[in-house]
């Protein structure tokens, strides 16, 4: 099996693990409601499913009866 020779040390290590960072969230504006929302998520407003500026689903009621 392989092995290191030598200890790697926390900075080198820490190095190479900078780019590993979060980047944050990208917030798309709604064209028909002007709500904010994930980008490729639906999004209820008013009783409604919106997805890309158009409803998907009227209500939640609808569903459950």
């Amino acid at each position: 099996m392989a092995h290191p020779k030598r200890k790697i040390s926390k900075t080198r290590r820490d190095k190479r693990r900078t780019h590993y960072k979060a980047s944050y969230q990208q917030i798309a504006t709604d064209p028909t409601t002007g709500e904010s929302h994930l980008y490729h998520r639906a999004h209820w407003h008013e009783g409604k499913l919106y997805y890309r500026g158009q409803i998907v689903l009227e209500s939640a009621s609808a569903i459950e009866a």
